[in-house]
């Protein structure tokens, strides 16, 4: 009974760590309320099915002991100025699309990136989600494998249960709104993500270089 106790505070503490940093807003907040407006109201899910995948991958990498290898400020800074490209790469063609935007969920999207694809670049377009990881997440996931394999599931299933969650949310609430919006407002909306995943992509190659250079 005191290891269950134990298990499900790890569940819950991890959900709510994870709550409140899916509550900030960042490339994955707004990626997900440009995909749910385009696609409908799976594209939260799937964004964060891509996201939950590569986040596994790395809790896997952490556990095997890469975190002490991959936190040093060269490769920390070359991740920031690759996720600062993504960002920019990301910003630039929903600019280009917005010309052209129709608020409709029958709009061929052969041209647009698949949800899961999205919520992995997002992610690793991020260089404070691997900072975290590598941090905070590290610590958490050392205390959590004490308990073996069951610490470590429900770490993982709080954390992603909470993504889940809130950007399930995030994308219902933009499905319903799409009732209310018309065609300029959403091409302004799209011109607005887009310069705010450009901006995020400036901060992340200014952070980048100063990690490179001056570390």
């Amino acid at each position: 009974m005191e290891v269950l106790l134990i298990l499900l505070g790890i569940f819950s503490s991890s959900f709510l760590i994870a709550l409140s940093g899916a509550l900030m807003p960042g490339p994955l907040l707004t990626i997900t309320i440009t995909e749910a407006s385009r696609r409908g109201f799976w594209a939260g899910p799937l964004i964060i099915l891509g996201h939950g995948l590569l986040e596994f991958t790395l809790l896997v990498l952490l556990l095997l002991g890469v975190g002490a290898v991959v936190n040093q400020p060269y490769i920390m800074g070359g991740v920031a100025l690759l996720g600062a490209g993504l960002l920019w790469w990301m910003g630039l063609g929903l600019l280009k699309e917005a010309r052209q935007a129709q608020l409709s969920l029958n709009q061929n999207h052969s041209r647009s990136m698949h949800p899961v694809w999205a919520g992995i670049l997002m992610s690793v377009a991020n260089p404070y989600w691997l900072i975290w990881w590598l941090t905070l997440g590290l610590g958490y996931v050392m205390f959590a494998y004490k308990y073996g394999f069951w610490g470590i599931a429900f770490f993982f299933a709080g954390h992603i249960l909470a993504d889940l969650a809130w950007y399930t949310l995030v994308s219902l609430a933009v499905v319903q709104g799409k009732h209310f919006l018309s065609d300029r407002l959403y091409h302004g909306f799209m011109v607005f993500c887009a310069l705010f995943l450009i901006g995020f992509g400036c901060y992340f190659g200014f952070q980048g270089v100063r990690m490179c250079w001056f570390s």
